[in-house]
């Protein structure tokens, strides 16, 4: 792989900020920053909740791409991807890996709810501003949100004619991408807006047995947006959208074998038996990797002004269908891969009326329908020459190895979902400077799903369920699999109450205190190899898990807004604690599997601060910071790892282990930013930009099963942009800078699969965020 090339950015940011400053005017204000957390316009300093907001000017001008790139710049939010999935997490608190769970930290776009996990790899396009809602959002964005929401807008029409067209390429990784946007008025009433994207990525990690870097990714989207406007009383949106995002290979690294045998084998089919790797010089053994993702979005949005009232119309149908291709034993060698297809489809209704907010009560309320199909199957497959077959030659015989070389043990679910709710919110304005703030949410919802577990021999037969003496069966009891077919459904509905008490002191500062609660629905495992034993499967001694429960939290918060030094800066703290009962988590049962179970008990309590503050007409500090106490409270069957010791096991049940007591992975202590902006006017009309982020974060574990083998380091990471623009901004060209202090982080480790089945020994997979890359981006608007 090439060397990393830094002199010319660290060059341009030295010549940038030892440059002389025009004189500015020393009493500046900041810029007010209006979201709609409540599903109103509002300042953000007027939001009785802890909410980040990133612009869209921030988002492009940062070379912020997607959910996962936007996490150094909110504390407490992180995004992952893992080995067959991906989690977003906020104060902690994430999903797991498992079709069947609904998104603890939903994503909403334009107001429909993006409900499944794979969506949020979906690339950033024409963004307006990303609002990220801490703590549970159980009123008016949808029981679901027990840990957050992400709430997304795109850009809209506006009253004139505009074009831009920007262009990005990063040398080192290969990186390009291409924006085009559009937009204008088409006629007095009617506005449209096109925005297209086009953009790959080479790789920064050497796949040595297919000599490329991984992962290549490329992405495509294309939005069309029209806006009516027939009179001042109706506003009319309708957005259409089509898009991609494929990925060939993936940035994995197999680190940290454990155990003789295992580890001989790692060195033997890797070239090398790999330890932590901090050089940045990434080699992945694999035989091809992929991941293909289509997806589809059409939402209507109606606004009527009824006297003083707003009602309000969103209509939505969200789909997308994704095929992928892990080589899950993560090795150049021919062992297994799965292969998997997922098909996804909703269709959902939601009607609001808002009255005024300055009257001394004022409302929102609303109902919401949400129907959707899911449609899930996977194959683990052995090819023929694999090195697992040969494995079994001497622990069940040379016919058995036979029968396992071109055979696959398959599974298909399938899922409908039924969504109903009702929703208000009330603020009593009892004086001028205080509030109470009242709402509640009552959700309706049903779920009929079925999976079925079923092997396929060698020669292409799907043979039936059988009996223990079917050999199938005993080949793959080894790797803790039980063919199975199960149906369920669940009839399930909630309550969510919200009170907030909020004051205001001299007319620019604000303290609240609150107490929400919320819950997450229960379901049914997509990903278990086994049915429990109670319902189906030939094999007592191999448990699976088929429903589980909801999931629910209490949260208190308490909060201020405050404006310093004359409206130049501003403040924001949180200080929170959340309860969380029969939290839904996935756990590795070391083979092939992840059983989903209800961890228990855990408490999430912290502290978040941010603020900005314009120190002169031309410089802006920026940052923020987020102190996460996480606990189990009563986890006592948590997924083991590797040589767990006797006594952190359950004695009841020694193949689980206890971790009441123990902090989840991904929730390193302290999170923070920094930034600076410095602007340069010149006489001539030229104009320079500076930026300059400075991001850290404590160590934590990196594994579901908690192992103290695989801790994530602290870390701090440097990004920075250089900005040169003229004639009125119409014109730019900008030196990005990302991760230049060049760190290695992982985001994601778990065990290897079948390590243990086939040897005494174990290993690791880790992810690797990209190392420093710098690029050059060019924009012209016309």
């Amino acid at each position: 792989m090439k060397a990393h090339k830094h002199n010319l950015l660290a060059a341009a940011i030295a010549l940038s900020l030892t440059a002389p400053a025009i004189a500015q005017d020393d009493s500046p204000a900041l810029e007010e920053v209006m979201v709609t957390a409540q599903k109103r316009p509002q300042s953000l300093r007027d939001v009785p909740l802890s909410v980040n907001a990133l612009g869209g000017e921030k988002i492009e001008s940062a070379g912020i791409t997607n959910i996962e790139t936007m996490a150094d710049y909110i504390p407490s939010f992180n995004m992952t991807q893992t080995g067959i999935g991906t989690n977003i997490a906020i104060r902690g608190i994430s999903s797991g890996v498992n079709q069947g769970f609904e998104q603890s930290a939903a994503q909403f776009i334009d107001g429909i709810h993006y409900g499944r996990a794979q969506l949020s790899r979906a690339p950033f396009l024409d963004i307006e501003r990303v609002e990220v809602l801490r703590g549970p959002q159980s009123i008016i964005f949808g029981k679901n949100s027990t840990a957050g929401a992400i709430s997304i807008t795109t850009a809209k029409p506006g009253d004139e004619l505009e074009g831009k067209l920007s262009a990005l390429y990063e040398p080192e990784h290969g990186e390009q991408d291409v924006r085009l946007i559009l937009s204008g008025p088409i006629s007095d009433t009617v506005g449209g807006r096109l925005a297209i994207l086009q953009s790959s990525l080479d790789g920064y990690m050497e796949n040595t047995t297919l000599d490329r870097d991984e992962s290549g990714d490329k992405n495509r989207v294309i939005r069309a947006t029209l806006q009516w406007q027939p009179s001042d009383l109706w506003d009319i949106t309708l957005k259409m959208e089509d898009g991609s995002f494929d990925s060939n290979g993936r940035n994995i690294e197999v680190v940290k074998p454990v155990g003789g045998s295992y580890a001989n084998a790692l060195s033997f089919f890797t070239q090398g038996a790999y330890q932590l790797d901090t050089t940045h010089d990434w080699k992945r053994q694999s035989n091809g990797d992929y991941s293909y993702n289509d997806t589809e979005n059409i939402t209507l949005n109606i606004e009527r002004e009824l006297g003083e009232h707003t009602i309000t119309s969103v209509t939505g149908y969200n789909a997308y269908t994704y095929q992928e291709l892990c080589d899950c034993d993560f090795t150049g060698a021919s062992g297994f891969n799965i292969l998997s297809d997922e098909d996804y489809s909703q269709v959902s209704q939601e009607l609001r009326i808002a009255s005024p907010e300055d009257e001394t009560i004022s409302y929102l309320g609303g109902v919401f329908f949400q129907s959707s199909s899911l449609k899930f199957h996977d194959a683990v497959r052995v090819p023929t020459d694999s090195f697992i077959a040969t494995a079994f030659s001497s622990l069940l015989g040379a016919q058995a190895a036979n029968l396992l070389r071109g055979a696959s043990t398959q599974r298909d679910f399938e899922q409908d979902t039924d969504l109903a709710a009702i929703f208000a919110q009330g603020t009593w304005n009892f004086t001028d400077l205080s509030r109470l703030i009242v709402g509640a949410r009552y959700t309706q919802e049903t779920k009929e799903a079925s999976r079925h577990q079923y092997h396929v021999s060698n020669t292409g037969v799907t043979l039936p369920q059988g009996t223990t003496a079917q050999p199938y069966n005993l080949i793959w009891s080894q790797f803790k699999i039980d063919p199975h077919a199960v149906k369920g459904d669940r009839d399930e509905s909630g309550f969510t109450p919200l009170i907030t008490f909020q004051h205001d002191f001299w007319g620019t500062d604000m303290v609240y205190l609150s107490y929400t609660t919320g819950f997450k629905s229960g379901g049914f495992d997509v990903r278990a190899n086994a049915a429990p034993n109670a319902l189906d499967g030939i094999y007592p001694n191999i448990e699976g898990t088929w429903e589980f429960e909801e999931e629910k939290v209490r949260n208190f918060e308490a909060g201020a807004k405050l404006v310093l030094a004359d409206g130049a800066a501003e403040l924001n703290v949180a200080a929170f604690r959340s309860e969380f009962k029969d939290m839904q988590t996935s756990q590795f049962d070391g083979s092939l599997s992840f059983n989903v179970t209800n961890a228990g008990e855990a408490v999430v309590q912290g502290l978040e601060v941010d603020g900005r503050w314009a120190v002169i007409d031309n410089v802006m500090l920026r940052g923020g910071a987020a102190y996460i106490d996480f606990e189990y409270t009563d986890f006592p069957n948590s997924q083991c790892y590797f040589g767990q010791p006797a006594s952190e096991r359950n004695p009841t049940n020694p193949t689980v282990c206890d971790a009441t007591g123990k902090r989840r992975e991904f929730t390193p202590e302290i999170q923070g930013n920094m930034g600076i902006d410095y602007t340069l006017n010149f006489s001539n009309g030229l104009k320079l930009v500076n930026t300059l982020d400075v991001i850290y974060s404590t160590e934590y574990l990196t594994t579901p099963s908690l192992d103290p083998k695989f801790e994530q380091p602290s870390y701090t990471k440097i990004n920075a942009r250089i900005a040169l623009s003229g004639n009125d901004d119409m014109w730019e060209l900008a030196l990005i800078g990302k991760n230049l202090t060049d760190e290695s982080v992982v985001t994601y480790a778990n065990g290897l699969p079948v390590a243990t089945t086939v040897s005494s020994g174990t290993g690791y997979y880790a992810f690797y965020e990209r190392p420093r890359n710098i690029a050059l981006q060019g924009t012209i608007r016309f």
